[in-house]
């Protein structure tokens, strides 16, 4: 791993055909650089000379298998911040579901915590199907979050305890997953997801007694693992409310903690509660109790069928000040992309947005029961944003004021983002299933999620001042966090009233700290009746595509209690002119249908700028975030439709614009 916290070698996977030794090609784009980028050290905080010269590398042309061998587990400590601001992006997963969780074991996953932070750290493991999977680019932090629903409980079930095999159901789902039959383990996961949400779960199941050494075990390999200044793992959990039939409220619950305050407790469970408000009181016990620190990260409110953020309490009563006051504290974060779709916003929310209708799940809720007319507005991070800063005016708390978060939500203890070399959502699902994009992923009674669905994301950037577990859960605190779909772009953003072109030229990134304030914080009124600046910097993956754009999408309410949202495009490759609407043409598109390679003689490799609202006004609330897209490129499906020379349907996309996201700044008066 590069001493600088961040790997710039591509991410690339072993695939040894099982039983016969054949390789399995992982598609390696191809690149025709257009020009080095500048690369300023002060715009990002980096080693401008190393990062030009590891860009530099050649690339292969032709899509190959990563080569056997080459040790890339070892990390090397990063170095120190500069002064007392963050001048490195750290890059992990919170979301990762090993053999442990139940539906995942149902599946036919077998791999444990310590396999999942073995695979992270770049070592080569045996995936759930038998291929060889190695990653060639490490994490820099990482977390295992097994549901606490059912925690021990598959082990118990797939050996067939006594107990359980009493139930006529269990017994059943015991010999599904003794039978090598990929459907028919499947199906029983796909009964389970649904039990579960409604609330029919066999009472076995549901005893806590399978709990404890599962989450003592889960503990210790977080704890095992850990290498201050090296690799920091987190003691973490999914509790996983599937609300009303379905209705997805989960959230990722991370300690700051070691050992010595987290491994005596047991997590909550959704047999014990479902309201949110519950969890929440559950975490500020915890601190009250130990002095440690915890917070959680809703995801996938596109499946909540309008209840991620519905304008009251779980239980129908009116919102209050002291509710919103635990939301704000405990949910700092929102996850916005990962292998479920996006939670950024959809199409019928912003019609006005031409990169709103991007890895879509809106047909229903995790049993996909169908989603009551209105859902959508109280599902999705963006009109969350803006609907926040009207609630506080309401309420004297912004119970929404969330930074971005993104993360994998696999259930097969693989981290894999990219699409080249993805091994999806669950062990059926692993890419020695063939004809995996046919293959149903979720399953309920009117309609299905089939594999081509999936959405190979995301991962998420954190500005901390060293790879430390604590470090980096602070730095996740304040929200000094960027997400993206995959790739390993940087971002940086930041907001004042003092800032001039001039500072996106110069040390930008000490300008912006000195000057201003970074993405997850919060801008006061100013008296002066200066308008609102921002200081932009986005550089593209070193292994990746070039970047199209950079956009800051500005949400904010007016005098009457309304709300409104506007994308300002800021900065972009090329000589495209913005026409009388503030649009641009498209980038371009060069990606080969037929070999899966696409060149980098279009877009840029960085785009840094200085905007100022043209609109602002002193007196509106107001919240901006920075979106990045990079160029066209290869979908996971088009990789595997070239790899497994298989036909697909014409409505299975071969072709996605990867993105990234900054956490917010907000305005306020």
């Amino acid at each position: 791993m590069s001493k600088y916290g961040i790997v710039l070698t591509a991410l690339a996977f072993i695939f040894a055909a099982s039983g016969c030794g054949e390789k399995q090609q992982g598609g390696t784009e191809s690149e025709t650089p257009s020009g080095q980028p500048k690369l300023i050290e002060e715009e990002f905080g980096r080693d401008a000379k190393e990062l030009n010269e590891e860009s530099e590398q050649p690339r292969d042309k032709e899509p190959q298998a990563a080569p056997d061998g080459g040790d890339t587990s070892a990390v090397a400590p990063a170095p120190a911040s500069s002064g007392s601001y963050p001048t490195q992006a750290y890059f992990g997963d919170t979301h990762v579901h090993t053999g442990w969780s139940v539906d995942a074991g149902m599946d036919g996953a077998i791999l444990s915590p310590e396999d999942a932070y073995r695979f992270a750290l770049g070592e080569e493991v045996k995936s759930n199907s038998g291929l060889s999977a190695k990653l060639s680019r490490a994490y820099d932090w990482f977390m295992v979050t097994d549901h606490s629903d059912g925690m021990g409980v598959i082990s118990e079930l797939v050996s067939g305890n006594p107990e359980m095999m009493a139930d006529e159901t269990l017994k059943r789902w015991n010999e599904a997953l003794n039978s090598g039959d990929d459907q028919r383990a499947a199906d029983a996961k796909s009964e389970l997801i649904v039990m579960q949400s409604e609330e029919r779960l066999p009472e076995i199941v549901m005893d806590p007694k399978w709990m404890k050494s599962a989450w003592e075990k889960t503990v210790d390999a977080a704890e095992k693992f850990n290498k201050p200044g090296e690799f920091s793992t987190f003691i973490a959990f999914e509790w996983t409310v599937n609300a009303g039939g379905g209705d997805n409220l989960h959230r990722n619950v991370i300690f700051r903690d070691d050992a010595s305050k987290t491994r005596s407790l047991l997590p909550l469970t959704t047999f014990e509660t479902q309201d949110p408000e519950k969890l929440w009181q559950w975490m500020k016990a915890y601190e009250d109790k130990t002095g440690g620190r915890v917070f959680a990260i809703p995801h996938n409110g596109n499946m909540s069928n309008g209840r991620m953020f519905e304008q009251k309490r779980f239980d129908g009563s009116p919102m209050t000040k002291e509710w919103a006051e635990l939301r704000a504290r405990y949910e700092p974060l929102y996850e916005v992309t990962q292998i479920k779709g996006q939670s950024e916003s959809h199409p019928s929310l912003s019609p006005e947005d031409e990169f709103a209708s991007w890895d879509l799940w809106d047909r229903g809720n995790l049993i996909l029961k169908p989603k009551p007319a209105g859902s959508f507005k109280y599902e999705y991070w963006r009109p969350a944003l803006k609907e926040g800063m009207r609630l506080e005016a309401e309420l004297g708390v912004n119970p929404f004021q969330l930074g971005v978060n993104g993360a994998t939500d696999t259930h097969t203890g693989l981290s894999t983002p990219d699409e080249d070399n993805f091994f999806g959502k669950f062990k059926t699902l692993e890419p020695s299933n063939k004809d995996r994009w046919k293959f149903p992923l979720l399953s309920g009674p009117s309609d299905n999620y089939m594999g081509w669905e999936m959405a190979s994301a995301g991962i998420m950037g954190v500005w901390a001042t060293e790879n430390t577990r604590e470090a980096i859960w602070d730095a996740m605190l304040r929200k000094e966090t960027f997400a993206t779909s995959g790739p390993r772009m940087l971002v940086r953003f930041f907001g004042g009233f003092d800032f001039s072109a001039a500072d996106a030229e110069e040390d930008l990134v000490k300008r912006g700290y000195e000057k201003g304030t970074p993405m997850g914080g919060v801008v006061n009124g100013d008296p002066s009746g200066k308008k609102l600046g921002f200081l932009v910097a986005a550089m593209k993956d070193p292994d990746g595509a070039n970047l199209d754009r950079v956009q800051i999408v500005k949400g904010w309410v007016d005098g009457r209690g309304k709300t409104h949202e506007k994308i300002f495009n800021v900065k972009w490759a090329g000589d495209r002119k913005l026409d009388g609407e503030g649009n641009i043409q498209k980038v371009g598109d060069t990606v080969n249908l037929e070999t899966a390679e696409y060149t980098n003689d279009i877009g840029e490799a960085e785009l840094v700028g200085y905007f100022e609202d043209p609109e602002f006004n002193p007196e509106h609330r107001a919240v901006y975030y920075v979106r990045v897209l990079e160029i066209p490129t290869p979908r996971w499906t088009l990789y595997d439709k070239i790899r497994n020379k298989v036909e697909m349907d014409k409505d299975v996309p071969m072709v996605l614009q990867e993105r990234a996201f900054s956490s917010p700044i907000w305005y306020k008066p």
